[in-house]
């Protein structure tokens, strides 16, 4: 799987993109990266754009586990973008952040719905 981040500080956005089969040390990767990366601020929303993704090789425990910490702050939002392949484990992640305390993150199924979301911080989550 080829993933990686970008982050844009002017507009307080993680964007990351991943493709291809999805893994736990890929996952990890590129959080760990993302988490010592000098302009990372855990209070910027993220878009996870996995819209290329074609298969999660995780358990369902392994998507517990990823999904109970998170490097983002509570109140930051974040949107997951999934296609029909892998949209049910995204609103698995999805549902046990918010089992968690965590009432900002969606996932969609384009990025336009994602980023109009994530860029209407002044409405309710």
């Amino acid at each position: 799987m080829a993933a990686f981040y970008r982050i844009d500080k002017q507009s307080n956005l993680v964007v990351i993109h991943a493709e291809g089969v999805l893994t736990r040390r890929n996952f990890e990767e590129v959080r760990l990266q993302m988490m010592n990366d000098l302009d990372f601020d855990p209070q910027f929303s993220m878009l996870a754009d996995c819209s290329a993704v074609t298969r999660v090789d995780l358990t369902a425990g392994e998507i517990r586990v990823l999904a109970d910490t998170s490097p983002f702050d509570l109140t930051a939002r974040r949107a997951i973008v999934a296609r029909s392949e892998i949209y049910g484990l995204a609103r698995m992640f999805e549902i046990v952040r918010s089992l968690r305390g965590d009432q900002h993150i969606r996932v969609f199924r384009n990025c336009n719905e994602a980023l109009a979301w994530l860029f209407l911080k002044d409405q309710a989550a």
